[in-house]
């Protein structure tokens, strides 16, 4: 591997590590409210656009492998 694709490697493990770690040490979604405060509804939103928006992105991401395998075949 090049320098260059070694630094961008290395940043973008940095910069996940450094992101990710306030995320694991907290409760984004509290849905265990019940049915008073609708916690539980907020929830199902966020998990249901979090399924979403990884679906996207492995639909991208194939769609991207797909077009650079045909690219290589021309």
């Amino acid at each position: 591997m090049s320098p260059r694709r070694w630094a961008v490697a290395l940043l973008t493990a940095a910069a996940l590590a450094v992101l990710a770690a306030p995320a694991g040490a907290q409760q984004v979604v509290d849905a265990g409210g019940g049915p008073k405060n609708g916690s539980g509804g907020v929830a199902f939103i966020a998990f249901a656009l979090m399924c979403a928006g990884i679906a996207f992105a492995l639909f991208f991401m194939d769609r991207v492998r797909r077009r650079s395998r045909d690219d290589e075949r021309r």
